[in-house]
């Protein structure tokens, strides 16, 4: 198995008494979080769910506490001492968040779970367990991670916003190549060959559809969902315009809201808000739109491949801390901003001329710190580049 660097933040909640909440998008290796747990706790009084089984939500559904207890008894939970119990996709059984309730106010039981859906992870989930849960989000892999499921061993140096050096760019290129191009799914990552990636994408993003949409919504209309998420993958990096996207999709304004609100709710899409020193200007700016796995957005495509990259940078930089954009009236751009201290602008092939325009715009706006983030070395011999592999 493969050890990410998430596991460690995860392993360090088991020593604690809260429920471990793991929250993700579909087939992100939510599952392979909880067995690599499952797998680190010494104690044989443990047990493993997986709630896509109707028998084990049916198990958890019941109305009589006393009853769920004894069921798991069978199972062979003893809980005159130590527990652990471990419960996949959560989200599938309606009422679970009150079943741990009990379960942890009554017994000694350290709960982990797993589900994909912040709205009812960060909603009645974390509600109903105020104070009793610790909840983390997994994305998928990051370059770092990427290349260990490519099985590179070598240990990459640590990371920091300086010029990257041409020798680390030619080791590493053909590898992040793949990661823009296909993504950062741990089964994609292990497969070689391109159709099956391309394959194996589809099937990710059919799951998801048919999976996520059926027992996380009440749409009705699937098919104008799956209009907007087609024309939200030719609008990637643009800023959200609910009218527009009404008018081009016949769906009504409302409800265009509602789909994007569930996809970024889901994980398939990260929304960026406007960089601005007045809270109130905040407001009225538009945010921009990503998608969560730049392999997804290419399968959904065609994209070109300069959204493909800023797709990819969006990820890499939001897994770094607050991402922003700035943007001005008379069109002058920012592409992000981090952490309100520094300024980042994607370019494939950046230049010098790119740099100066960088370096002008950051001043104007007072900020000190900017990097011209590229993603192929120019012929002109300008090197003064953060490549995007080295973000990570």
């Amino acid at each position: 198995m493969i050890i990410r660097k998430e596991y460690t933040e995860f392993i360090d909640a088991l020593s604690v008494r809260q429920i471990v909440a793991i929250t993700g998008l579909r087939r992100v290796g939510k599952t392979t979080a909880l067995k690599y747990l499952l797998s680190q706790i010494k104690s044989e009084n443990k047990i493993y769910f997986d709630l896509e089984r109707i028998e084990y939500r049916n198990l958890f559904s019941g109305k009589n506490y006393g009853d769920i207890i004894k069921a798991l008894e069978i199972e062979g939970v003893e809980f005159n001492r130590k527990a652990f119990i471990v419960l996949d996709e959560i989200q599938l059984v309606p009422n679970i968040a009150s079943v741990l309730k009990y379960i942890y106010d009554t017994y000694d039981v350290k709960i982990i779970v797993s589900g994909s859906s912040s709205f009812y992870m960060k909603g009645a989930f974390s509600e109903s367990l105020a104070g009793r849960k610790r909840l983390f989000e997994l994305w998928p892999l990051d370059f770092a991670d990427f290349i260990k499921f490519k099985g590179v061993t070598t240990k990459l140096p640590s990371f920091s916003f300086k010029v990257t050096h041409p020798h680390f760019i030619e080791k590493y290129k053909s590898y992040y190549e793949e990661f823009v191009t296909f993504g950062g799914f741990p089964e994609v990552a292990l497969i070689d060959k391109i159709e099956n990636k391309k394959s194996l994408l589809k099937d990710i993003f059919e799951s998801y559809f048919n999976l996520d949409i059926r027992f996380l919504a009440d749409f009705n209309k699937t098919d104008e969902l799956y209009k907007l998420i087609k024309l939200l993958s030719s609008r990637v990096g643009s800023k959200v315009d609910y009218s527009k996207l009404s008018g081009i999709t016949g769906i009504n304004r409302h409800k265009v809201k509602d789909y994007l609100l569930f996809l970024e709710n889901t994980f398939f899409i990260k929304m960026i808000k406007p960089y601005v020193t007045n809270p109130d200007r905040e407001i009225a700016l538009q945010t921009k739109m990503y998608f969560s796995d730049s392999g997804l957005l290419n399968m959904l495509g065609p994209v070109s491949s300069g959204a493909l990259f800023e797709n990819t940078l969006a990820n890499q930089l939001s897994a770094k801390g607050e991402l922003r954009y700035y943007a001005k009236r008379t069109g002058q751009e920012i592409d992000f901003v981090l952490d309100g201290i520094r300024a980042i602008e994607v370019k494939e092939t950046p230049t010098a001329h790119d740099l100066k325009i960088l370096k002008k715009r950051a001043a104007n706006i007072n900020l000190k710190n900017f990097n011209l983030v590229g993603r192929n070395l120019p012929g002109t011999g300008f090197q003064e580049l953060l490549w995007g592999g080295a973000i990570y």
